[in-house]
C-alpha cells in the first residue's frame, strides 16, 4: 500500500524545470546601444539563474569605450557567457576580437573571421609605422615572435594605444588559455583568421554550424566562471532571445551617423527658421529637439569637432550670403565649409561609423542650387525696372484733378495724391512728378521736361 503511495506521489510530483539560456544578437558597430543591451541582459540571465547567455556576433568593430563596458560586464557576470561568431559569412573583426576573447568559450560557424585588431584613435588614424625605438620589448621573446608583425607607430601616441590594446587582449588570452602570440598579431599587425584556422591555432575553442549544433557541444563542458567552478548542462536548454527594448532601439537609431547628422541639421535650420519667422513655434520647437538629440549623439560618437565647426561656419556663411548679397562668395564659401566639414565630422577610421556621403553630396547639390538661384534673382532684380517706392514714382504721368494757387490734388495709377507745382496748372491737364516730398507730389508740366 505504501509502496503503490510513493509511486503515485513520485508520478504526480513536477518535473525539473530546466535553467533557461538566453540568446543575444550583437550584430553592426560596436556602440552605446549595444553596450546598454547587453548589460541589461546579463542581469536578466543572473535574475533568471540562466544556465548560459550565448553571444551571436556579428559586428565590423565600433567604439573602444563601448567594447570595454561590454567585456567589464562579461568577465563581471555569474552566468556563462558564450561567444558565437554567426551565421556563417558574420566576422568579429577590431573590438569584435576583443569582445570574443572576453567570453568564457569562444566559437565560430564556418566561413567565419576574427581579427584586424589595431586600436584606431578619434580623430584620425595610427601614423605610418616606423622602427620601434631601441630598447622596448615586446611582450613576447624575441626569438618567438612572428617575423611578419611590423614595428610598432614611431610616435609616442600610437605606441601607448597599440601596446594598452595588446595588453589588453593578452591578458584576456591568457584568462582562458587561449593564443596570446596571435591575439598581439591582431592588434599590432591587424591579423585575422578564418574559423578553422582560429581552432587550429588555439584562438577558438570550437566550431560548430549554428546554435544547435553549439549546445549540443557544449554539454558538459567544465568552466570557471567568476572564480567558481561549473559544468555546463546545455542539453536540455531552452534559448529565448532577447530583443533590444525601445529606449535601447531609439539609442541605436540617433546614435546612427547618419542620423546624427541629419538631426543636427534639422536642428540649426529649424532655429534659423524660427528666427526669420518670430512666432512659429514649429520650427523652433522641432528645431530645440533636434538639436538637443544631436548633441546627445554627438558626444558618444566619434566626431571630430574641426568638422562640426566647419559645418556650423558653412552656415552661417550661407546665412550671411542671403543678409549680405556677396555675388555667391559668402554663399559657395559656405557650402565648401559645409561640405567639407560634413565628410571629417565622423571618424571614417572606426568601423561603421561614416556618414553616407550620397546624403552629403545631395544636401550640399542642393544648397549650391539654391546660392545659384539667389546669385541670379540678384542679378535681374539689379536689372529690373523700379515698380515700387518713391522712385517707382518719378516720371509717372498724374491727371490734374483739383489745383489752385500752385497745389492741388491729381490722380496717378487710379490713387489720389496732393500736388504742387507750377501755378498754372489746370484741372484735367496731364503732368509729370518730378520730386516726391513725403505725401505731396512736386509735378511740372509735360512740355517742360528735357
Amino acid at each position: 500500500m505504501f509502496t503503490l503511495l510513493f509511486v503515485l506521489m513520485v508520478g504526480l510530483a513536477p518535473a525539473a524545470v530546466a535553467a533557461p539560456g538566453f540568446l543575444v544578437d550583437i550584430d553592426g558597430p560596436i556602440g552605446p546601444a549595444q553596450a546598454m543591451h547587453l548589460e541589461k541582459s546579463l542581469q536578466r540571465a543572473q535574475t533568471a539563474n540562466a544556465a548560459l547567455v550565448i553571444l551571436r556576433i556579428d559586428t565590423p568593430g565600433g567604439l573602444d569605450t563601448s567594447m570595454r563596458d561590454m567585456i567589464k560586464a562579461i568577465l563581471a557576470s555569474p552566468v556563462p557567457v558564450v561567444g558565437f561568431v554567426a551565421p556563417e559569412g558574420a566576422r568579429a573583426a577590431s573590438a569584435g576580437t576583443f569582445l570574443l576573447y572576453a567570453c568564457h568559450v569562444a566559437a565560430m560557424a564556418p566561413a567565419t573571421n576574427l581579427g584586424a585588431a589595431t586600436p584606431i584613435p578619434l580623430g584620425g588614424g595610427l601614423p605610418r609605422p616606423g622602427p620601434r625605438p631601441a630598447g622596448e620589448a615586446d611582450s613576447q621573446d624575441e626569438d618567438t615572435a612572428p617575423e611578419s608583425a611590423p614595428a610598432d607607430p614611431a610616435d609616442a601616441a600610437g605606441r601607448k594605444a597599440v601596446n594598452d590594446a595588446v595588453a589588453y587582449i593578452r591578458a584576456l588570452a591568457e584568462k582562458y588559455g587561449r593564443n596570446a602570440d596571435w591575439a598581439e598579431q591582431a592588434v599590432r599587425s591587424g591579423a585575422s583568421l578564418s574559423s578553422s584556422e582560429a581552432l587550429a591555432q588555439d584562438v577558438i575553442d570550437l566550431i560548430a554550424p549554428d546554435v544547435n549544433h553549439l549546445l549540443a557541444a557544449l554539454d558538459g563542458r567544465p568552466l570557471e566562471v567568476a572564480g567558481r567552478k561549473q559544468t555546463l548542462s546545455t542539453a536540455d536548454v531552452t534559448l529565448q532571445t532577447l530583443e533590444k527594448d525601445w529606449r535601447i532601439e531609439f539609442l541605436s537609431i540617433i546614435t546612427n551617423p547618419t542620423v546624427a547628422y541629419m538631426l543636427l541639421l534639422a536642428g540649426l535650420y529649424g532655429l534659423l527658421l524660427e528666427g526669420y519667422n518670430p512666432g512659429a513655434i514649429l520650427p523652433g520647437v522641432v528645431g530645440a529637439i533636434s538639436l538637443l538629440l544631436a548633441l546627445f549623439a554627438l558626444q558618444v560618437l566619434p566626431v571630430n569637432y574641426a568638422g562640426l565647426g566647419l559645418i556650423l561656419l558653412g552656415v552661417i556663411l550661407m546665412i550671411a550670403e542671403a543678409l549680405v548679397p556677396s555675388f555667391g562668395v559668402l554663399g559657395f564659401g559656405g557650402v565648401a565649409a559645409f561640405v567639407i566639414g560634413s565628410v571629417i565630422l565622423m571618424d571614417a577610421d572606426v568601423p561603421g561609423y561614416e556618414i553616407n556621403l550620397m546624403l552629403v553630396a545631395a544636401i550640399a547639390t542642393a544648397a549650391a542650387l539654391l546660392m545659384l538661384l539667389s546669385v541670379y534673382l540678384l542679378m535681374r532684380s539689379r536689372r529690373s525696372v523700379v515698380v515700387t517706392g518713391e522712385d517707382a514714382m518719378l516720371g509717372a504721368s498724374v491727371q490734374v484733378l483739383d489745383y489752385a494757387q500752385g497745389a492741388g490734388w491729381g490722380l496717378v495709377a487710379g490713387e489720389q495724391w496732393k500736388i504742387t507745382g507750377p501755378a498754372e496748372l489746370i484741372p484735367g491737364q496731364t503732368v509729370r512728378v518730378q520730386a516726391v516730398d513725403g505725401l505731396t507730389l512736386v509735378v511740372e508740366p509735360m512740355e517742360t521736361r528735357t
